[in-house]
Protein backbone atom coordinates (compact mmCIF):
# COMPACT_ATOMS: atom_id res chain seq x y z
CA UNK A 1 0.00 0.00 0.00
CA UNK A 2 1.28 3.19 -0.97
CA UNK A 3 1.29 5.76 1.80
CA UNK A 4 -0.36 9.55 1.62
CA UNK A 5 1.34 12.22 3.83
CA UNK A 6 -0.65 15.36 3.62
CA UNK A 7 0.47 16.77 7.00
CA UNK A 8 3.31 18.97 6.39
CA UNK A 9 2.22 21.69 8.67
CA UNK A 10 3.28 19.30 11.29
CA UNK A 11 6.51 18.05 10.00
CA UNK A 12 7.62 17.69 6.33
CA UNK A 13 9.53 15.13 4.85
CA UNK A 14 13.63 16.08 4.52
CA UNK A 15 14.85 16.85 1.30
CA UNK A 16 17.75 14.16 0.33
CA UNK A 17 20.26 16.63 -0.56
CA UNK A 18 20.13 18.19 3.06
CA UNK A 19 20.20 14.58 4.22
CA UNK A 20 23.55 14.68 2.82
CA UNK A 21 24.97 17.90 3.47
CA UNK A 22 24.29 17.03 7.37
CA UNK A 23 26.50 13.67 6.74
CA UNK A 24 29.02 15.47 5.09
CA UNK A 25 29.01 18.11 7.96
CA UNK A 26 28.68 15.02 10.39
CA UNK A 27 32.03 13.48 8.75
CA UNK A 28 33.75 16.90 8.92
CA UNK A 29 32.70 19.22 11.43
CA UNK A 30 33.13 17.61 14.84
CA UNK A 31 35.55 20.25 16.49
CA UNK A 32 33.28 22.58 18.98
CA UNK A 33 32.59 25.42 17.86
CA UNK A 34 34.01 27.44 21.17
CA UNK A 35 37.88 25.95 20.22
CA UNK A 36 40.01 28.12 19.06
CA UNK A 37 41.95 25.08 17.13
CA UNK A 38 41.26 24.55 13.39
CA UNK A 39 38.68 22.25 13.76
CA UNK A 40 37.07 24.14 15.96
CA UNK A 41 36.81 27.22 13.98
CA UNK A 42 35.60 25.05 10.81
CA UNK A 43 32.62 24.02 12.52
CA UNK A 44 32.09 27.79 13.68
CA UNK A 45 32.78 28.83 10.07
CA UNK A 46 29.82 26.87 8.92
CA UNK A 47 27.37 28.41 11.45
CA UNK A 48 28.04 31.57 10.52
CA UNK A 49 28.21 30.96 6.54
CA UNK A 50 24.35 29.62 7.75
CA UNK A 51 23.59 32.52 9.58
CA UNK A 52 25.10 35.10 6.67
CA UNK A 53 22.84 33.19 4.01
CA UNK A 54 19.47 33.16 6.38
CA UNK A 55 20.12 36.74 7.52
CA UNK A 56 20.08 37.69 3.22
CA UNK A 57 17.58 36.11 2.25
CA UNK A 58 15.35 37.68 5.43
CA UNK A 59 17.18 41.41 4.57
CA UNK A 60 18.80 41.59 8.09
CA UNK A 61 22.02 41.67 10.57
CA UNK A 62 23.61 38.14 10.24
CA UNK A 63 24.00 39.07 14.32
CA UNK A 64 20.47 39.20 14.46
CA UNK A 65 19.77 35.49 13.88
CA UNK A 66 20.18 33.46 16.68
CA UNK A 67 19.90 29.57 16.63
CA UNK A 68 17.46 27.64 18.89
CA UNK A 69 16.39 23.88 19.01
CA UNK A 70 12.63 24.92 17.52
CA UNK A 71 10.46 27.71 16.91
CA UNK A 72 8.89 26.47 20.51
CA UNK A 73 12.48 27.49 21.83
CA UNK A 74 12.00 31.13 20.36
CA UNK A 75 9.03 31.79 21.08
CA UNK A 76 9.30 31.16 25.05
CA UNK A 77 13.12 32.94 25.01
CA UNK A 78 11.62 36.30 23.34
CA UNK A 79 8.40 36.27 25.40
CA UNK A 80 10.24 35.31 28.62
CA UNK A 81 12.85 37.93 27.99
CA UNK A 82 10.55 40.49 26.87
CA UNK A 83 8.81 40.68 30.41
CA UNK A 84 11.86 39.62 32.36
CA UNK A 85 14.73 42.29 30.70
CA UNK A 86 12.87 44.60 28.48
CA UNK A 87 10.09 45.99 31.25
CA UNK A 88 7.06 45.23 29.24
CA UNK A 89 3.66 45.79 31.08
CA UNK A 90 1.41 44.84 28.67
CA UNK A 91 1.01 41.75 26.35
CA UNK A 92 -1.61 41.67 23.58
CA UNK A 93 -2.12 38.54 21.89
CA UNK A 94 -5.03 36.45 20.02
CA UNK A 95 -6.62 33.18 21.17
CA UNK A 96 -5.79 31.83 18.15
CA UNK A 97 -1.99 31.90 19.13
CA UNK A 98 0.02 28.44 18.88
CA UNK A 99 0.65 26.72 22.40
CA UNK A 100 4.27 27.87 22.60
CA UNK A 101 2.49 31.38 23.18
CA UNK A 102 -0.72 31.06 24.79
CA UNK A 103 0.82 28.76 27.44
CA UNK A 104 3.84 30.57 28.14
CA UNK A 105 1.89 33.90 28.39
CA UNK A 106 -0.11 32.08 30.95
CA UNK A 107 2.65 30.98 32.94
CA UNK A 108 3.83 34.81 32.81
CA UNK A 109 1.09 35.98 34.16
CA UNK A 110 0.95 33.76 37.12
CA UNK A 111 4.79 34.34 37.81
CA UNK A 112 4.07 38.00 37.34
CA UNK A 113 0.13 39.02 38.15
CA UNK A 114 0.96 42.39 37.28
CA UNK A 115 1.63 41.71 33.93
CA UNK A 116 -1.75 43.38 32.11
CA UNK A 117 -2.58 40.07 29.29
CA UNK A 118 -4.99 41.26 26.46
CA UNK A 119 -6.52 38.83 23.66
CA UNK A 120 -7.57 40.63 20.52
CA UNK A 121 -11.03 39.77 19.78
CA UNK A 122 -12.27 37.98 16.85
CA UNK A 123 -14.64 40.14 14.17
CA UNK A 124 -16.17 37.34 12.55
CA UNK A 125 -16.55 33.78 12.60
CA UNK A 126 -13.85 33.70 9.54
CA UNK A 127 -11.58 34.07 12.74
CA UNK A 128 -10.16 38.01 11.57
CA UNK A 129 -8.52 39.75 14.46
CA UNK A 130 -9.92 43.05 15.50
CA UNK A 131 -6.82 45.34 14.19
CA UNK A 132 -8.72 48.62 15.46
CA UNK A 133 -9.50 47.59 18.64
CA UNK A 134 -5.28 46.45 18.54
CA UNK A 135 -4.76 50.76 17.37
CA UNK A 136 -7.13 51.26 20.11
CA UNK A 137 -4.54 49.46 22.97
CA UNK A 138 -1.56 50.86 21.84
CA UNK A 139 -2.54 54.26 21.73
CA UNK A 140 -2.44 53.82 25.58
CA UNK A 141 1.46 53.91 25.42
CA UNK A 142 1.85 51.11 28.59
CA UNK A 143 5.01 49.15 27.50
CA UNK A 144 3.71 46.66 25.63
CA UNK A 145 4.84 43.44 24.17
CA UNK A 146 2.48 42.28 20.88
CA UNK A 147 2.45 38.75 19.84
CA UNK A 148 0.34 37.75 16.34
CA UNK A 149 1.39 34.72 14.56
CA UNK A 150 1.71 35.23 10.77
CA UNK A 151 -0.36 32.01 10.10
CA UNK A 152 -2.01 30.44 12.02
CA UNK A 153 -1.08 26.50 12.28
CA UNK A 154 -4.83 24.83 12.38
CA UNK A 155 -6.47 26.88 9.96
CA UNK A 156 -4.13 28.74 8.18
CA UNK A 157 -5.28 32.53 8.57
CA UNK A 158 -2.84 34.84 7.45
CA UNK A 159 -2.01 37.96 9.97
CA UNK A 160 -1.07 41.17 7.85
CA UNK A 161 2.08 41.15 9.99
CA UNK A 162 3.29 44.54 7.85
CA UNK A 163 0.27 46.25 9.34
CA UNK A 164 0.97 45.36 12.35
CA UNK A 165 3.96 46.31 12.60
CA UNK A 166 4.06 49.55 11.77
CA UNK A 167 1.42 50.16 14.00
CA UNK A 168 3.60 48.95 16.38
CA UNK A 169 6.81 50.91 15.61
CA UNK A 170 4.41 54.03 14.87
CA UNK A 171 3.09 53.21 18.92
CA UNK A 172 6.42 52.22 20.48
CA UNK A 173 5.28 48.74 21.06
CA UNK A 174 7.28 45.28 20.49
CA UNK A 175 6.11 43.23 18.12
CA UNK A 176 6.85 39.20 18.33
CA UNK A 177 5.24 37.11 15.32
CA UNK A 178 5.41 33.62 15.52
CA UNK A 179 6.31 32.51 11.86
CA UNK A 180 6.81 28.64 12.12
CA UNK A 181 4.34 28.29 8.87
CA UNK A 182 5.34 30.75 6.69
CA UNK A 183 8.84 31.34 7.14
CA UNK A 184 10.87 29.58 3.94
CA UNK A 185 7.33 29.32 2.49
CA UNK A 186 6.90 33.28 1.83
CA UNK A 187 9.55 36.26 0.90
CA UNK A 188 10.03 37.83 4.36
CA UNK A 189 11.47 40.91 4.50
CA UNK A 190 12.08 42.30 8.04
CA UNK A 191 14.21 45.56 6.48
CA UNK A 192 10.97 46.27 5.03
CA UNK A 193 8.19 44.96 8.23
CA UNK A 194 10.05 46.48 10.94
CA UNK A 195 9.35 43.45 13.16
CA UNK A 196 10.97 42.70 15.76
CA UNK A 197 10.69 39.49 16.63
CA UNK A 198 10.39 36.44 14.81
CA UNK A 199 10.34 32.38 14.67
CA UNK A 200 11.15 29.39 12.60
CA UNK A 201 11.72 25.48 12.80
CA UNK A 202 13.60 23.87 9.94
CA UNK A 203 11.29 21.02 9.92
CA UNK A 204 8.50 23.09 8.65
CA UNK A 205 10.61 23.57 5.38
CA UNK A 206 11.99 19.63 4.80
CA UNK A 207 15.03 20.00 6.84
CA UNK A 208 15.90 18.53 10.40
CA UNK A 209 13.75 18.17 13.38
CA UNK A 210 15.24 19.66 16.67
CA UNK A 211 17.04 22.93 14.93
CA UNK A 212 15.18 26.04 14.47
CA UNK A 213 16.16 30.09 15.10
CA UNK A 214 15.04 33.47 16.35
CA UNK A 215 15.03 36.87 14.58
CA UNK A 216 16.56 39.20 17.19
CA UNK A 217 16.38 43.06 16.45
CA UNK A 218 19.78 43.58 17.57
CA UNK A 219 18.41 47.58 18.90
CA UNK A 220 15.45 45.29 21.02
CA UNK A 221 17.86 44.80 23.97
CA UNK A 222 16.80 41.08 24.68
CA UNK A 223 18.79 39.05 26.92
CA UNK A 224 19.30 35.33 26.78
CA UNK A 225 17.18 32.81 29.14
CA UNK A 226 19.70 29.75 29.39
CA UNK A 227 22.81 30.77 31.34
CA UNK A 228 26.76 28.86 31.02
CA UNK A 229 28.05 29.99 27.91
CA UNK A 230 28.51 32.73 25.51
CA UNK A 231 27.27 31.04 22.46
CA UNK A 232 24.69 33.27 19.81
CA UNK A 233 25.83 36.68 20.62
CA UNK A 234 25.13 35.49 24.57
CA UNK A 235 21.48 35.09 23.82
CA UNK A 236 21.40 31.08 24.16
CA UNK A 237 24.30 29.48 26.14
CA UNK A 238 25.35 25.70 24.68
CA UNK A 239 27.07 23.72 22.04
CA UNK A 240 25.74 24.50 18.82
CA UNK A 241 24.15 21.97 17.57
CA UNK A 242 26.33 22.39 14.44
CA UNK A 243 25.08 19.67 11.70
CA UNK A 244 21.42 20.84 12.26
CA UNK A 245 22.93 24.18 11.44
CA UNK A 246 23.96 23.33 8.31
CA UNK A 247 20.86 21.10 7.59
CA UNK A 248 18.90 24.24 8.30
CA UNK A 249 20.78 26.40 6.05
CA UNK A 250 20.72 23.88 3.32
CA UNK A 251 16.73 23.46 3.19
CA UNK A 252 16.24 27.45 3.65
CA UNK A 253 18.19 27.76 1.11
CA UNK A 254 16.23 25.11 -1.26
CA UNK A 255 13.12 26.42 -0.08
CA UNK A 256 13.76 30.34 -1.36
CA UNK A 257 15.53 29.23 -4.48
CA UNK A 258 12.93 27.24 -5.34
CA UNK A 259 9.69 29.13 -4.00
CA UNK A 260 7.95 30.24 -7.13
CA UNK A 261 7.64 26.19 -8.07
CA UNK A 262 7.40 24.99 -5.31
CA UNK A 263 4.16 27.57 -4.32
CA UNK A 264 2.92 27.00 -7.54
CA UNK A 265 2.54 23.55 -7.20
CA UNK A 266 0.87 23.28 -3.84
CA UNK A 267 -1.13 26.47 -4.83
CA UNK A 268 -2.65 24.14 -7.62
CA UNK A 269 -2.81 21.06 -4.88
CA UNK A 270 -5.00 23.30 -2.79
CA UNK A 271 -7.46 24.51 -5.39
CA UNK A 272 -7.73 21.29 -6.53
CA UNK A 273 -8.92 19.56 -3.08
CA UNK A 274 -11.08 22.98 -2.56
CA UNK A 275 -13.10 22.21 -5.86
CA UNK A 276 -13.37 18.09 -5.35
CA UNK A 277 -14.59 18.18 -1.48
CA UNK A 278 -16.85 20.69 -2.90
CA UNK A 279 -17.86 18.38 -5.94
CA UNK A 280 -18.09 15.23 -3.80
CA UNK A 281 -18.79 15.72 -0.28
CA UNK A 282 -22.02 17.27 0.38
CA UNK A 283 -21.94 19.98 3.31
CA UNK A 284 -18.29 20.31 3.51
CA UNK A 285 -16.89 23.55 5.19
CA UNK A 286 -13.97 25.54 4.88
CA UNK A 287 -12.81 27.06 7.89
CA UNK A 288 -11.08 30.40 8.29
CA UNK A 289 -10.45 32.22 4.95
CA UNK A 290 -9.20 28.32 3.47
CA UNK A 291 -11.02 29.44 -0.32
CA UNK A 292 -8.80 32.95 -0.38
CA UNK A 293 -5.22 32.35 -1.17
CA UNK A 294 -5.07 36.00 -0.20
CA UNK A 295 -5.88 36.20 3.18
CA UNK A 296 -4.82 32.08 3.88
CA UNK A 297 -1.78 30.53 3.73
CA UNK A 298 -1.30 28.38 0.69
CA UNK A 299 0.27 25.23 2.17
CA UNK A 300 -2.71 24.58 4.40
CA UNK A 301 -6.25 23.67 4.43
CA UNK A 302 -8.67 23.17 6.94
CA UNK A 303 -12.23 21.50 6.57
CA UNK A 304 -15.19 20.50 8.90
CA UNK A 305 -17.07 17.20 7.57
CA UNK A 306 -20.55 17.31 8.23
CA UNK A 307 -20.62 13.58 9.76
CA UNK A 308 -20.00 11.95 13.40
CA UNK A 309 -17.07 10.45 13.07
CA UNK A 310 -14.36 11.05 15.55
CA UNK A 311 -12.12 8.06 14.31
CA UNK A 312 -11.86 9.71 11.14
CA UNK A 313 -8.13 10.38 10.81
CA UNK A 314 -7.14 6.58 12.05
CA UNK A 315 -9.81 5.13 9.55
CA UNK A 316 -7.57 7.46 6.57
CA UNK A 317 -4.50 6.56 8.41
CA UNK A 318 -5.47 2.58 7.89
CA UNK A 319 -5.50 3.52 3.97
CA UNK A 320 -2.28 4.76 4.20
CA UNK A 321 -3.23 8.44 4.42
CA UNK A 322 -1.66 10.92 7.30
CA UNK A 323 -3.38 13.99 7.72
CA UNK A 324 -4.12 16.03 11.08
CA UNK A 325 -7.47 15.40 12.58
CA UNK A 326 -8.80 18.60 14.72
CA UNK A 327 -10.86 17.12 18.12
CA UNK A 328 -14.57 16.85 16.94
CA UNK A 329 -17.37 17.38 19.16
CA UNK A 330 -19.31 13.95 18.38
CA UNK A 331 -19.50 12.51 22.04
CA UNK A 332 -19.03 13.65 25.47
CA UNK A 333 -15.50 12.13 25.63
CA UNK A 334 -14.59 14.69 22.19
CA UNK A 335 -13.74 18.26 22.83
CA UNK A 336 -13.30 20.78 20.11
CA UNK A 337 -9.85 22.71 19.92
CA UNK A 338 -9.82 26.00 21.33
CA UNK A 339 -9.45 27.50 17.78
CA UNK A 340 -12.60 26.06 16.38
CA UNK A 341 -14.50 27.02 19.07
CA UNK A 342 -13.76 30.65 18.46
CA UNK A 343 -14.97 30.10 14.94
CA UNK A 344 -18.22 28.22 16.09
CA UNK A 345 -20.42 27.30 18.68
CA UNK A 346 -20.14 23.79 20.51
CA UNK A 347 -23.87 23.09 19.13
CA UNK A 348 -22.37 24.12 15.85
CA UNK A 349 -19.61 21.54 16.14
CA UNK A 350 -21.67 18.78 17.06
CA UNK A 351 -21.54 15.69 15.12
CA UNK A 352 -18.85 17.39 12.89
CA UNK A 353 -14.59 16.33 11.84
CA UNK A 354 -12.36 18.50 11.64
CA UNK A 355 -9.55 17.72 9.21
CA UNK A 356 -6.54 19.86 8.19
CA UNK A 357 -4.55 18.84 5.18
CA UNK A 358 -1.59 20.39 4.97
CA UNK A 359 0.85 19.96 1.62
CA UNK A 360 4.35 20.00 -0.03
CA UNK A 361 5.67 20.28 -3.34
CA UNK A 362 6.30 16.39 -3.14
CA UNK A 363 2.17 15.98 -2.89
CA UNK A 364 0.10 14.98 -6.50
CA UNK A 365 -3.72 15.88 -7.58
CA UNK A 366 -3.82 11.78 -7.88
CA UNK A 367 -2.95 11.75 -3.77
CA UNK A 368 -5.88 14.09 -3.30
CA UNK A 369 -8.12 12.11 -5.26
CA UNK A 370 -7.50 9.08 -3.12
CA UNK A 371 -8.27 11.37 0.02
CA UNK A 372 -11.05 12.74 -1.26
CA UNK A 373 -12.44 8.85 -2.69
CA UNK A 374 -11.91 7.31 1.21
CA UNK A 375 -13.86 10.75 2.40
CA UNK A 376 -16.70 10.15 0.31
CA UNK A 377 -16.94 6.37 1.07
CA UNK A 378 -16.48 7.20 5.01
CA UNK A 379 -19.89 9.76 4.27
CA UNK A 380 -21.60 7.37 2.07
CA UNK A 381 -21.35 4.37 4.36
CA UNK A 382 -22.40 6.59 7.64
CA UNK A 383 -25.20 8.01 5.53
CA UNK A 384 -26.15 4.50 4.68
CA UNK A 385 -26.38 3.44 8.57
CA UNK A 386 -28.23 6.42 9.63
CA UNK A 387 -31.79 4.47 10.84
CA UNK A 388 -35.29 6.42 9.39
CA UNK A 389 -37.64 8.18 11.15
CA UNK A 390 -40.37 6.32 11.81
CA UNK A 391 -43.49 7.09 10.05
Amino acid sequence: MKKIYLDSAASTIIDERVIEAMIQSMKEDFGNPSAIHSFGQESKSKIEMVRKNIAQWLHVNPNEIIFTSCGTESNNLILRSCIENLSIKRIISSPLEHKSVLETIRDLKEKHPEIEVVFLPLKNKKGDLDIAFLEDLLEEKTPTLVSLMHSNNEIGNLTDIDCIAQLCKKHGALFHSDTVQTMAHYPLDFSKTPIDFASCSAHKFHGPKGIGMAFIRKSSGLKGMITGGTQERNLRAGTENVYGIVGLGKSFDYAMQELKERRRIIEDLKQYTIDQLSKNIQGVLFNGHGTDFTKSNYTLLSILLPFPNTLVGFQLDMKGIAVSQGSACASGASKPSKTMLQLYTEEELKNTTTLRISYSHYNTKEEIDVLISFLSEIQKNLTNTIPAENG
